[in-house]
């Protein structure tokens, strides 16, 4: 185990919890002690749910260890049936419950309820939730269908002719990343293509419709992450084949939609007789998505380095849409996502990067340092590392916090979908550029605080103004370099040519020459460092070179300090002017 401060993923009785509260008349109980209860808020919180997760825990306490901790397990559920009166429940316990080993499921068999019982045996400490939730859909939907598993060598029938084509939809749950929209996106395309669907699970499902998963003539795996495990024992044992294919982005919905018409046997045309592949026109695809990405500056998409960290299907998925549909470069890709390693290291194969597979944040944040990306596409966990980077950021994947749950109608996947992630891809890089300016401006002598519209200008009003930014500005500058301060606070300003400037005026209006005192603050840096002694030299900014540096692009700005400041360094340069920096440029550009 590892003590740290964030984690991508809980435990795998997240994951069970997270099945669970997604369907609608399977209880959970769950042996743990009363400090993990902590669980429900990721529902009633970040889901904004308006009820509790249908969870019972035994909350046994200290006090309890030495005594009968397993009947507490007994009590609980034969309670919580008679309580709740669910169709089917699941027993397992928690990390902490897991080492006083009572075998919580094994004890919940033991209570002979009038109703199937799914012994959770979830290894909390060598597995993490993701893998809890598809163990735990596996494990119900295998338990729930033990009476319909035909015999061996069993041929599937045919569908009758009259009966319309049917799927499934596998794997969304609450607490998903916009699982609920993206249900909706698709039942629609599939609407559209004369497909019905049978049930979607764990998704607002029942006992009743986990029965009813055979009834379909295949499996649409939307969330590789919870449902392959499922979808691949249904395809062994039922005879069900299962999508591959994700719809995330108009290329990968395009292939989907014709993947799903070929395994059951209709015509794509109502939904891709419209697509025209290959075009960017408005009117070749019902997305936007084509047409905006090339209709904006292509100097100002195209090239943009990303970065890609998220669990491994919408990885994959983003760094698709990234290079084919937007234009973008693809300097780093990786998964937290270990059951799906090797399908990440394939993909970044493509990319020509290499993969990176951690759930360690900090090495994923030195990852994106080192890459200087200008964009990183990824998870709660990245919006908050991008931010001390200074990088735009867009959430792509669960872990998510609240933000990430909207109220409007948000998909990801299908032709919809596409344009809400045109959409926040590109607006953190609008809002970047718009920082960028702000920043590379701020001190403009037209555009400062308190600079007045140009009309106003010449009047005594703006005059007045305009005298104090500049009295503010110069001000500003001192205190941010003391060593400026220190040289020139108590004795008039000169130019290189010895006039004194402090008293300079222009015209009547007691204004500061400020295009002079800048001249004079350079000229007064540059003395300061050429006699700056040379020996164990750790270099200084001086308030000239700090305004050059922040006009330099937020996000290689860090980068340029950083080679800056080592040329300095290793010249015995004591004070980095604006000089300095350009010659550090000229020097790491050979």
């Amino acid at each position: 185990m590892q003590l740290t401060l964030w984690t991508y993923e809980g435990p795998p009785h997240v994951g069970a919890m997270r099945v669970a509260t997604s369907l609608r008349d399977v209880h959970y109980v769950l042996h743990a002690p009363q400090g993990d209860t902590y669980a429900d808020l990721l529902f009633t919180m970040i889901e904004r749910q308006d009820a509790r997760p249908p969870v019972t825990y035994t909350t046994f306490q200290a006090r309890d260890l030495g005594g009968d901790t397993a009947g507490l397990v007994t009590t609980a559920v034969r309670e919580a049936y008679e309580r709740f009166q669910p169709r089917a429940m699941l027993v397992g316990e928690s990390c902490t419950a897991e080492l006083i080993q009572d075998q919580a499921g094994a004890l919940g068999l033991g209570a002979n309820l009038p109703i199937p019982v799914v012994p959770l045996e979830l290894p909390a400490y060598s597995k993490k939730e993701n893998w809890g939730a598809a163990e735990t859909l596996y494990h119900l939907v295998k338990t729930l269908l033990a009476d319909r598993v035909p015999a061996p060598g069993t041929t599937r029938a045919p569908r009758p002719a009259d009966r319309r084509p049917s799927v499934n939809i596998l794997g969304p749950t609450v607490l998903g990343f916009r699982c609920r929209d993206d249900v909706t996106e698709i039942t629609r395309l599939l609407g559209e293509l004369g497909i019905a669907v049978n049930t979607v699970v764990p998704y607002r499902a029942t006992v009743d419709d986990i029965r009813r998963i055979p009834d379909a003539d295949i499996n649409i795996d939307l969330y590789p992450e919870i449902a392959r495990t499922t979808a691949s024992w249904l395809q062994r044992t039922f005879g069900m084949p299962f999508t591959k294919t994700i719809p995330m982005g108009v290329g990968a919905t395009r292939d989907f939609v014709r993947e799903v018409a070929t395994l059951v046997g209709v015509d794509a045309a109502p939904v891709l007789g419209t697509e025209v592949p290959g075009m960017s026109a408005l009117a070749a695809s019902r997305s936007r998505l084509p047409w905006y990405s090339r209709s904006v500056d292509s100097t100002y998409l195209t090239g943009k380095r990303v970065f890609i960290f998220a669990d491994a299907t919408h990885a994959i998925a983003a760094a698709r849409i990234a290079t084919e549909e937007m234009g973008f470069t693809v300097v780093g890709l990786g998964t937290y996502s270990r059951e799906f390693a090797r399908d990440v290291r394939d993909a970044a194969k493509t990319y020509g990067v290499e993969a990176l597979i951690s759930d360690d944040y900090l090495e994923v944040e030195a990852a994106i340092a080192a890459a200087a990306p200008e964009l990183v596409l990824g998870t709660q966990m990245e919006r908050h590392i991008a931010k001390r980077l200074g990088v735009a950021c867009a959430v792509i994947s669960v872990p998510i916090h609240v933000q990430d749950v909207p109220a409007r109608y948000s998909p990801v996947y299908g032709f919809e979908g596409a344009n809400v992630l045109f959409d926040t891809w590109v607006h953190p890089l609008v809002m970047g550029l718009e920082e960028h300016l702000l920043q590379m401006f701020r001190e403009d002598f037209e555009f400062h605080d308190g600079a007045v519209a140009s009309h106003l200008a010449t009047s005594g009003h703006g005059a007045t103004r305009t005298a104090t930014a500049a009295a503010t500005s110069t001000s500003e500058a001192r205190a941010d370099s003391p060593d400026l301060a220190t040289g020139i606070a108590d004795e008039p300003l000169t130019s290189v040519h010895g006039d004194a400037l402090a008293s300079d005026t222009s015209g009547d209006t007691g204004e500061v020459d400020t295009a002079r005192v800048i001249a004079a603050i350079g000229a007064a840096s540059a003395a300061n460092a050429a006699g700056a002694a040379t020996a164990t030299i750790v270099p200084v900014w001086t308030a000239d070179g700090e305004r050059e540096l922040r006009k330099i692009p937020f996000f290689v700005r860090g980068k340029a300090r950083r080679n800056t400041e080592a040329y300095a360094a290793s010249h015995g340069i004591a004070r980095i002017t604006v000089d300095t920096l350009y010659e550090a440029k000229a020097h790491y550009g050979r």
